[in-house]
């Protein structure tokens, strides 16, 4: 069995049994903070995405739900999430609070997970994808959340779920121990916020009108803007991961556009044979579900089974969009189809092309036993965030509840919540 230490961890080891010289790097620190605001801007990408697939009246609401995220998370990660994800473990489920406020975290030391970049470089990298996964989640209740209800949620979520996941795959926990690989965030990231939306959407229930009345998208080129900033920023998520500037992310910056490109085609053509139209949103979420995809793979694979990962990921999460429709499940905004089912195909084909075209862990890798690690980690993962994210969404929804009334819902959450309109009437 392979153990996955966090991300780059096993190129440190490599380099290190070589012989290379080990000591902090000026080009590493450079290209860690450049990937860090690449990954931030994925946050308002996602608003962007989500903003223009709802409706005219809740374009506000829906691009506050991941905006807000961004000041929430970055306060709770310096308060106590890096601590609780990255801290000195606990039994293999979670990190103390050693590090709360970021006591001991240097700006000019390296810490514990990479030796050629400060920690808090590290830290500051890793907000970034705290950040941007509870805004993935808000795409299941668009159009019906309370944001105060959304705000206490976005706390809780990545104390409760993301906090812990981080810590098994990429902190030293368990799920590390047995060998589960997630290069940057299949598991923690996509699969933890896919099927939390799952979990959220069933719990809060359908909107008014749902499958009988028109529903959006508002503004199509605002979508597409979107998947844009999304696919610019990921470069930063996944070749990032390797928390050096090297080989591993000259791969991972490949594969990503190229997962990206095969998976948006394969969902223009779905919906071009299925819907008899070239969709533009298709397009754009096509590209979504292949970035999705070769996340968790990014450092382990080459080109080639980068291709395959995306066109899988084209047609599996297309499918799943359409038979979420078809089961009535108000999934409004796709995340369980594209994140969910994108983050599983991902992580499994991690398992299934490991090594293949291109691997950091070098030469000697089991898929048999890899695709066994791999599924013990979706199962986890998934179970782990259907179950509390249920938990949070049940909490607040018999406290202070979490759906907007009728005639809020009727008339947009962006003058009922915020007392704003996207566009002059």
């Amino acid at each position: 069995m392979l153990a996955a230490p966090a991300m780059a961890w096993i190129v440190y080891c490599l380099k290190k049994n070589d012989g290379g010289e080990i000591g902090m790097d000026t080009g590493d620190t450079a290209w860690i903070l450049a990937a860090s605001a690449l990954v931030l801007l994925m946050t308002p990408g996602v608003a962007f995405f989500y903003g223009g697939l709802v409706r005219k009246k809740n374009i506000v609401s829906t691009i506050m739900y991941s905006f807000v995220s961004m000041g929430l998370v970055g306060v709770v990660w310096v308060l106590w999430g890096y601590s609780l994800a990255f801290g000195p473990d606990v039994g293999g489920f979670i990190g103390n609070l050693e590090w709360f406020g970021l006591k001991g975290v240097s700006a000019d030391a390296p810490g514990p997970y990479s030796d050629t970049i400060p920690h808090q470089a590290f830290m500051i990298f890793q907000a970034m994808f705290a950040i941007i996964t509870p805004a993935l989640v808000t795409g299941a209740f668009a159009e019906r959340m309370k944001f105060g209800a959304l705000c206490i949620f976005i706390v809780l979520w990545v104390t409760l779920v993301y906090a812990p996941l981080a810590h098994w795959v990429w902190g030293g926990g368990w799920l590390g121990d047995v060998g589960a690989l997630d290069f940057a965030g299949g598991t923690v990231v996509h699969i933890s916020a896919g099927v939390g939306a799952l979990a959220a959407a069933l719990i809060i229930g359908r909107r008014i009108g749902f499958l009988e009345q028109p529903m959006g998208p508002a503004n199509v080129p605002m979508v597409v803007l979107g998947a844009g900033l999304l696919w610019f920023g990921w470069f930063g998520f996944n070749a990032g991961s390797s928390l050096s500037a090297d080989g591993v992310a000259t791969n991972a910056f490949v594969v990503t556009n190229t997962a990206a490109a095969a998976a948006m085609m394969a969902w223009l053509m779905m919906s071009w044979l299925i819907d008899k139209k070239p969709s533009a949103v298709g397009a754009a979420s096509g590209a979504v579900a292949g970035l999705v995809a070769i996340t968790p793979a990014a450092g382990f694979v080459g080109p080639m089974p980068a291709l395959v990962i995306g066109f899988g990921a084209g047609v599996f999460c297309y499918s799943m969009v359409k038979l979420l429709l078809r089961l009535r499940v108000d999934d409004a905004l796709a995340v369980f189809g594209v994140h969910g089912i994108g983050g599983v195909w991902g992580a499994l084909a991690t398992g299934l092309f490991v090594g293949v075209g291109y691997s950091a862990l070098g030469d000697g890798v089991s898929r048999g036993e890899q695709v066994v690690d791999q599924l013990i980690g979706i199962g986890a993962a998934a179970g782990w965030s259907f179950v509390v994210t249920g938990a949070i969404m049940l909490a607040l929804k018999y406290t202070i509840g979490i759906s907007a009334d009728e005639e809020s819902e009727g008339a947009g959450l962006d003058i009922s919540e915020h007392g704003e309109a996207a566009y002059e009437p």
